[in-house]
């Protein structure tokens, strides 16, 4: 395994913590929240804008997660733990921004430096690829329950890529191309995941009958 590679652990191999610790902290209570410099802001600020839609992202992932498990498709789950944990690592970037005076902190949470994990995602789109039914229409969300949460997880993360538009200035240029490479790899992923279990997807159809093909 590579410097780069995450290695997921199963719950036995986590430290447990004395059930005494409490989840809330009651910090929060009049709007603000902490990011990860200790600088306080409103909640509705676009960090926390961006945050809270990469959770969403990483929540429908999983869900996603849970339809696949017990498919033909399941060896594509490794590679979406990984995106999850990757995702938390995008949460800390966006939660500490290149102007902050903590430069420790910003070089602990400096994200994919050299670009590996984006080219990782490529080869796992080529992969993926290889295969897939040629279409000449755009392609409904749909190919079973598992393919269309796979959809649902692509137009989070575009929605997720738009959240870090605002704060480009503020955080490593990678985070935002691995966010927009993510939405292609889920897009043939679902495809994918159609394809192993032996659904067939459902195009675009012109309200008036006719295949609307978008290449001619």
């Amino acid at each position: 395994m590579s410097g780069h590679e995450i290695q997921i652990k199963s719950p036995d191999e986590v430290k447990s913590y004395a059930a005494t610790i409490k989840v809330y902290t009651r910090t929060g209570d009049k709007g603000t929240s902490s990011l990860f410099t200790g600088e306080r802001r409103t909640k509705d600020d676009a960090v926390f804008e961006s945050l809270g839609t990469t959770d969403e992202l990483s929540s429908t992932i999983g869900l996603a997660i849970a339809f696949i498990e017990e498919t033909p498709a399941n060896q594509l789950v490794a590679q979406l733990e990984t995106i999850q944990c990757l995702l938390q690592d995008v949460g800390s970037n966006v939660a500490t921004p290149l102007n902050s005076k903590s430069q420790i902190k910003i070089k602990r949470t400096r994200f994919d430096p050299d670009g590996y994990h984006c080219k990782k995602l490529e080869e796992w789109i080529d992969e993926m690829s290889v295969g897939l039914p040629v279409h000449r229409s755009f392609i409904l969300p749909s190919g079973g329950r598992a393919a269309a949460a796979l959809h649902v997880a692509r137009t989070v993360c575009r929605r997720a890529e738009r959240t870090l538009v605002p704060l480009k200035d503020d955080i490593d240029k990678e985070t935002m191309m691995f966010v927009n490479r993510l939405s292609d790899y889920l897009f043939v992923a679902a495809r994918w995941v159609a394809m192993k279990q032996g659904v067939t997807e459902k195009i675009y159809v012109h309200q008036q009958g006719r295949v609307t093909e978008f290449d001619k």
